[in-house]
């Protein structure tokens, strides 16, 4: 008998976690539904989705780098935040050929910085970058309640997509100029690093160098290998707070194990602490808010 069935697409493909944390949180919630990762490129995802709408049986795709913003224009109907920050992580298969497309690295971000330190009601919040990951990144701070947002980018021209997400969700944005970021970190509540692996070891060599400077904000860095990452070693020494970004893909997949399970996001899945703890185990990773 088949059973329902979802998946991680993106290229390459062969380093996600994912097929690891749906696993473990599927068996905790005896949910009969498998879940595989493949290697589809920008390319091959059309016909890739296309072969998967008319099986009834399919919930759905998590979607990862490079094709979140393809996965926006496959997508039937889009969530009202997946419209604003203008990429997708997650189709959404209603059973009768209809796609949803939704981004659950809002809540992702969200959920790894509150476990890792504590916000304040009205954060001051940096993003570092101004790629697709931080569009996400500005939904979230302003879900933890910013009232506008500093990016700090090499090329503003190259931010217009984070500019513009800002714009939809009504959040004043302001870019600032990448090489005087060391300078003014330490004064936000909330960070978010945004960049690849590496792309921040310079901006922590500067942190590293201005001794005596402490912190109170939490620092996430959304590339979670290597870890810690030069930045989050700079910014812990300074007494801050730091999420990996292996966090942040842990609480993405909690929103999208209750999409493909058909629960509603605004409810908690059934033994929620139990489902964490499975997928923190699955990828060795101790519970979020730890610094291992």
């Amino acid at each position: 008998m088949r059973r329902a069935h979802a998946g991680v697409v993106g290229h390459p493909i062969g380093h996600s976690r994912s097929p690891d944390l749906h696993a473990a949180a599927y068996a905790v919630l005896g949910a009969s539904l498998t879940y595989t990762a493949t290697d589809v490129d920008e390319t091959e995802l059309f016909a890739h989705v296309a072969d998967l709408r008319s099986d009834p049986l399919w919930r759905g795709l998590s979607v990862t780098m490079p094709l979140k913003s393809e996965a926006a224009e496959l997508a039937d109907d889009l969530t009202d935040l997946a419209q604003a920050v203008g990429v997708v992580n997650t189709l959404v298969h209603s059973g009768d050929g209809h796609l949803l497309g939704h981004n659950t690295d809002v809540a992702g971000i969200m959920g790894a910085v509150r476990a890792a330190g504590t916000v304040p009601p009205s954060p001051r919040a940096a993003i570092l970058g101004g790629g697709g990951t931080a569009t996400a990144a500005v939904a979230a701070v302003q879900g933890l309640g910013a009232q506008s947002v500093d990016v700090w980018v090499r090329s503003e021209a190259r931010a217009h997509r984070t500019t513009t997400a800002a714009g939809h969700l009504g959040l004043p944005i302001h870019l600032k100029p990448w090489d005087q970021a060391a300078e003014h970190l330490a004064g936000y509540d909330v960070v978010v690093a945004t960049l690849p692996p590496h792309g921040c070891d310079e901006l922590a060599a500067g942190l590293a160098s201005m001794r005596g400077r402490t912190t109170t904000g939490v620092l996430l860095d959304a590339a979670y290998d290597p870890w810690p990452s030069a930045i989050a070693r700079a910014w812990k020494r300074m007494d801050g707070s730091i999420a990996p970004g292996l966090d942040m893909l842990i609480h993405q997949a909690v929103d999208q194990i209750k999409l493909f399970t058909r629960r509603p996001l605004d409810e908690d899945l059934p033994d929620q602490d139990a489902v964490i703890a499975a997928m923190c185990a699955a990828v060795g990773r101790a519970q979020p808010g730890t610094d291992r």
